[in-house]
């Protein structure tokens, strides 16, 4: 099913045998910097996860408490949970949470068990980008999402730790711009959750 995080880099969430980290991270971010902090993950974007994603963002809402459970799971066994101060659904643009109907990772943190952290959604979607799946390289994606994130006014980031929550990590374009924006606001630290990690070897 490959729901289970299995063995993998705590930096960018691709999968790695725990002897291939060094320092904490994978031979693949060694030369790189990430505006997030560390990452967690349900498991890879194969198979029925994928299968469950895909619906859960074409309107089957009913799959947000299975979805939501091993999200959960995946945050309670991580290494930073007691550190969240407040939980950060990635945002869409209003364009299209208003054609979907909801935002998925919006839905998804409100099925998150945190004992102390809130939901907040005060980091927008400012303007709207096309979608990250027609970018054939990082590059293009970190240039589609480059400056389409801020905060609004009064927002509750200064001196927090924040936790990123969404469906798929690709190349992490989308999360890196959300913590850079999270940052200029002051936030401390910035974690990420999502169900899966994309462009995996399930072989």
């Amino acid at each position: 099913m490959q729901c289970t995080g299995g063995e993998y880099c705590q930096r960018c969430g691709r999968s790695v045998s725990s002897f291939a980290l060094i320092d904490g991270a994978c031979p693949d971010c060694q030369a790189r910097t990430f505006n997030f902090d560390r990452i967690v993950r349900v498991g890879v974007y194969a198979l029925s996860l994928r299968a469950m994603i895909v619906g859960f963002k074409r309107g089957r809402t009913e799959l947000d408490l299975m979805l939501g459970s091993l999200a959960d799971s995946a945050l309670q066994g991580s290494d930073f949970c007691s550190e969240i101060d407040l939980l950060v659904p990635v945002p869409l643009h209003w364009s299209r949470r208003l054609m979907r109907g909801y935002n998925q990772a919006a839905v998804l943190a409100k099925r998150l068990k945190h004992t102390s952290a809130g939901i907040c959604t005060d980091l927008v979607r400012i303007r709207r980008t096309r979608y990250q799946p027609m970018m054939t390289s990082p590059a293009q994606r970190a240039a589609n999402v480059a400056g389409a994130f801020a905060v609004r006014r009064g927002h509750k980031f200064a001196g927090r730790a924040v936790c990123l929550v969404d469906d798929v990590k690709t190349t992490g374009a989308t999360l890196d711009e959300c913590a850079k924006t999270l940052k200029e606001a002051g936030a401390s630290k910035v974690f990420a959750l999502v169900l899966a990690v994309a462009g995996q070897n399930t072989e």
